[in-house]
C-alpha cells in the first residue's frame, strides 16, 4: 500500500485551469481518471488526511503510485478527453456502465445500392439509419413484418438477393407483395430506396401525414369505384395503426426526447433509459455498474449520459434529455450534448405534468433491474459459497456461517419501537422463520438499549428450549434464568412473536448447504461445492425439534452469526446479551449503512471489506432485508393506532351503528359532546346502547389534536389524513 505523501506534486507544481488528470499503479497502469475545472484544486481534494477521505478515494490513492495530468482549454474538451481516455484505459476506479446485454436495433442500411431493414447488433455503422433499442428481437420482427405491407422495402440476405437476381425470380416475400423485389428488377434502384426513405421517415415518428396520405388515396379510390385498390388501402393503414399501437403515445406534444432513471444502493446502480420519439417510446434500454468510486447521483448520471453518447451525433442525440439530477456543473454536460447534436440540447429535471409521470415510469424500471441484478446474483450457489467463506475469513469464524440472523430496530421519532428478525441459511432467506418483536421494557427511542432487549429475548427462548430438550445442564444465572415463557425472572418481558418453524438437523448444525432435490451442498468450513446425485433429498425437517403436535419449535436452532443494523455501540449491546445469557459459541457483527463498515465486539476499528466482495453484499443484502420487515411492521403497528377509534371499545357496537354515529355526527369529538337523547336520534341506536357509548366516551381521554403537516391546519380526532402520514414516514427509521 503507497502512502499518497510519496509521489504528491510539489506546491506550485499543479495549474489553476481545467484538465484531465490520471492516477497510475506501481506497474504503470491507469486506475482512475478524473476532470476538473480546477486541477489545482481538486488534485489536493486526494491529498488530505486518509482519515478524511471516502473509504473508495481511500483505496484509489493508496493503491496509486503516481499522478500527471494534461491542461486543455475549457470544461468541454475536459469532459471530451476524460471520456476517451475511460475508454482507452479501462481504468479499475472508474464507474463503468455495464450493459446487461446487448440490444438489438432496427437497422436500414441507406448505405447501400439496394437498402436492407434488418435485425442488427453491436457497433453502430456509418451510413445505416437506426431505430431502437428494443427489448427483444422478435418485437422488430413483429413491427417490420406489419410494415412490409405498406413499405415492401428488401429484408433479405446479400446472399438470397443474389440467389434471386441469378435466377431471375423473387423469393416468397416478393410473391405475396412484402418485398418489391428489387433483385428481378420489379422496381428501380432509385423508386427502392425512396421507398426505403419513406418507411424511415415512418419509424422517425412522421406519421400522420402519411396516414393522412393513405386515407385520401382510399377515398379517392372508392369514390372513382375502385374497391378493391380501397380495400388494399383501407388494409394498409390498418396494418400501420398496429404497428403504432405497439408503441403507445406517452407524451402528447411529440417530443423527441431521453428519460434517464437511476436507482442506487451503497454497493451498485442501475441506471434506465426510455428512448422516446415523436411522443412515443421507441426503445428502452439499461445497465447495472459497481460503485468503485465515492460518486454521488449526479456523478452518475454524467457517467450516464457519456456511455449514452460518447459515440453518438445528430439526430441520435435528442432535443431533450431529462434526468433525475443534473450534473455540476451542467453548462459543460449540456454544451457538450449540443456540439454533438449539432443544435442546442435541453438538459433538464421534469417538474410536472406527463414528462414527470413517465420518468416515475422509467424510475420504477430501474428498480425493478436492480433487483432482478441482485436476485440473479444471489441465486448463484458458486457465489453463495464465496460470499460465506469471504465472512468468515474476514470476521476469524472457524467455519462458514451456515445459519445467519439478522436484527434491526424501526420507530417513529420513538413512537411504535419494533424490531425484526430475519434468517438467512446457505445464504438463502427462510421467511418462514422471521420474527418480529415489541420492545416492552421501556418507552421512547434507544437502538441500543432496544437491540439488548430483542437480542435477549430471543436466546432466552433458544436456552428455554434447551432446558426442556435436557441439552442445557448448565445453571443459568439470575438475569439469564428463564421461566416457561422464555421471559427473565423479574422482567415481565415477553417475545412477540409470528408462528413460524425453527430450522435444525438432529446434530445441532444445518444440513450443509444442499440444494432440494440435487444432492449438491457446500463442505463446511470449505465453501468446495459438492455433487452426490445418487444420494436421496434429505428432509430438511428431519431430526429437528418439534413440539407436542409435530410442529417446530420456535428459536429451537441458534445462528452462528447474528448482525445487528448499526455500528459499535449496537454490537456491544448485543454482545452483552449473550455474554449475560452464557453463550460464546454465536459471532456477532454489525453493518454501519454510512460507509458500510462491519464492526465486530471490543474493535476499535471497524473491518472494511473490498467493494467487489460476495461477503459484503450477502451481509447487505441481510441487512436490508431486515431493515424492510421491521419498517413493514412498524408501519403497520401505526396504521392500526391511526385507525382506532374510543369506540371499538364499547362492547355491542358494531362496525355498522359505529359507522352511522359517525356519519351522523361526523367526528368522534361531536360524538363526545352530544347527549343521550342526541345519540338516540340515530337510527339503530336505542337508549341502552347510547347510555354505553356516552359514558365510555366520558371515561376515555380526548387524544391530542391531529396536525395537517402540509397545512398547519389542527384537523379532527377521528383519524389522520394520508398527508400526516405521507409526512411522518420521512421521520421513521
Amino acid at each position: 500500500m503507497a502512502d499518497p505523501s510519496s509521489y504528491r506534486p510539489k506546491p506550485g507544481q499543479i495549474p489553476d485551469s481545467p484538465g484531465v488528470y490520471k492516477f497510475r499503479d506501481e506497474h504503470g497502469r491507469v486506475i482512475y481518471v478524473g476532470k476538473a475545472k480546477s486541477l489545482r484544486q481538486r488534485l489536493a481534494n486526494y491529498f488530505q488526511d486518509l482519515a478524511g477521505l471516502h473509504p473508495r478515494t481511500r483505496t484509489m490513492v493508496t493503491t496509486a503510485a503516481s499522478v500527471e495530468w494534461t491542461v486543455v482549454s475549457t470544461e468541454v474538451e475536459a469532459l471530451q478527453l476524460e471520456y476517451s481516455w475511460i475508454k482507452e484505459f479501462d481504468p479499475r476506479f472508474n464507474v463503468k456502465y455495464r450493459d446487461d446485454k446487448s440490444y438489438p436495433y432496427l437497422a436500414v442500411t441507406l448505405n447501400e445500392e439496394f437498402p436492407r431493414a434488418q435485425v442488427m447488433r453491436g457497433a453502430k455503422k456509418k451510413g445505416v439509419r437506426y431505430f431502437g433499442p428494443y427489448g427483444h428481437a422478435w418485437a422488430i420482427r413483429e413491427t417490420v413484418d406489419l410494415m412490409l405491407r405498406v413499405f415492401p422495402v428488401r429484408t433479405c440476405s446479400a446472399g438470397v438477393f443474389k440467389r434471386s437476381a441469378q435466377i431471375g425470380r423473387p423469393c416468397l416475400l416478393g410473391y405475396i407483395g412484402k418485398c418489391s423485389a428489387p433483385c428481378v428488377g420489379r422496381v428501380s434502384a432509385e423508386e427502392h430506396r425512396e421507398l426505403a426513405e419513406e418507411f424511415c421517415d415512418f419509424m422517425a415518428g412522421r406519421t400522420g401525414a402519411y396516414l393522412r396520405r393513405l386515407e385520401r388515396q382510399m377515398q379517392e379510390a372508392a369514390e372513382e369505384m375502385e374497391y378493391e385498390r380501397a380495400a388494399r388501402l383501407r388494409d394498409d393503414i390498418g396494418a400501420l395503426k398496429r404497428a403504432m399501437e405497439k408503441s403507445a403515445v406517452v407524451l402528447a406534444d411529440a417530443t423527441d426526447a431521453d428519460l434517464i432513471a437511476l436507482a442506487e444502493d451503497e454497493l451498485e446502480a442501475a441506471v434506465q433509459i426510455f428512448h422516446v420519439r415523436g411522443g412515443r417510446v421507441r426503445g428502452q434500454r439499461g445497465w447495472v455498474t459497481d460503485k468503485v468510486e465515492a460518486v454521488t447521483t449526479s456523478g452518475l448520471v454524467e457517467h450516464a449520459l457519456q456511455q449514452l453518447y460518447g459515440e453518438e451525433r445528430g439526430d441520435a442525440v435528442p432535443k431533450e434529455v431529462l434526468v433525475p439530477a443534473l450534473p455540476e456543473p451542467v453548462e459543460p454536460i449540456a454544451q457538450w450534448l449540443s456540439e454533438r447534436r449539432g443544435s442546442q440540447v435541453s438538459l433538464r429535471i421534469p417538474q410536472r405534468g406527463d414528462k414527470k409521470d413517465l420518468m416515475v415510469t422509467v424510475g420504477r424500471n430501474a428498480q425493478q433491474a436492480l433487483a432482478l441484478h441482485k436476485t440473479k446474483r444471489a441465486s448463484d450457489l458458486t457465489t453463495r459459497s464465496r460470499a460465506l467463506e469471504e465472512i468468515a475469513g474476514a470476521l476469524g469464524l472457524d467455519a462458514v456461517p451456515l445459519r445467519i440472523e439478522c436484527f434491526d430496530i424501526s420507530h417513529l421519532q420513538g413512537d411504535d419501537v419494533v424490531a425484526s428478525m430475519v434468517v438467512f441459511e446457505d445464504g438463502l432467506a427462510r421467511k418462514s422463520e422471521y420474527r418480529r418483536f415489541q420492545i416492552k421494557t421501556f418507552q421512547g427511542q434507544d437502538d441500543v438499549r432496544s437491540m439488548h432487549e430483542v437480542i435477549g429475548r430471543r436466546f432466552k427462548r433458544y436456552l428455554q428450549e434447551k432446558q426442556k430438550s435436557g441439552e442445557w445442564t448448565q445453571e443459568p444465572s439470575a438475569d439469564a434464568r428463564v421461566d416457561d415463557n422464555g421471559v427473565t425472572a423479574g422482567t415481565g418481558a415477553a417475545a412477540d412473536v409470528t408462528n413460524g418453524t425453527a430450522a435444525t438437523d438432529g446434530t445441532g448444525g444445518i444440513t450443509p448447504g444442499i440444494v432440494p432435490g440435487t444432492g449438491t451442498g457446500i463442505v463446511p468450513g470449505t465453501g468446495i461445492v459438492t455433487t452426490h446425485p445418487d444420494e436421496p433429498e434429505p428432509d430438511p425437517m428431519a431430526g429437528r425439534p418439534t413440539d407436542e403436535d409435530g410442529r417446530p419449535k420456535r428459536f429451537a436452532y441458534p445462528p452462528q452469526l447474528v448482525v445487528v443494523d448499526g455500528g459499535a455501540p449496537q454490537v456491544a449491546a448485543a454482545r452483552r446479551a449473550l455474554d449475560e445469557l452464557g453463550i460464546d459459541d454465536v459471532a456477532v457483527c454489525g453493518l454501519a449503512k454510512r460507509l458500510e463498515e462491519v464492526w465486530l465486539p471490543e474493535d476499535d476499528d471497524p473491518v472494511v471489506l473490498p467493494r467487489s466482495s460476495e461477503g459484503l453484499y450477502l451481509l447487505q443484502r441481510v441487512r436490508d432485508e431486515a431493515h424492510r420487515f421491521a419498517i413493514t411492521y412498524q408501519r403497520s403497528k401505526r396504521g392500526k393506532r391511526l385507525k382506532s377509534s374510543p369506540l371499538d371499545a364499547v362492547a355491542g357496537l358494531g362496525d355498522t351503528r359505529r359507522q352511522a354515529l359517525l356519519k351522523h355526527f361526523g367526528s368522534v369529538k361531536k360524538l363526545r359532546a352530544a347527549t343521550v337523547d342526541e345519540i338516540c336520534e340515530v337510527p339503530g341506536v336505542g337508549r341502552k346502547t347510547a347510555q354505553t357509548v356516552a359514558a365510555a366516551l366520558a371515561g376515555a381521554a380526548p387524544s391530542a389534536p391531529a396536525v395537517n403537516t402540509a397545512t398547519g391546519e389542527i384537523m379532527e380526532d377521528d383519524g389522520a389524513p394520508p398527508a400526516a402520514l405521507s409526512a411522518e414516514r420521512g421521520q421513521e427509521r
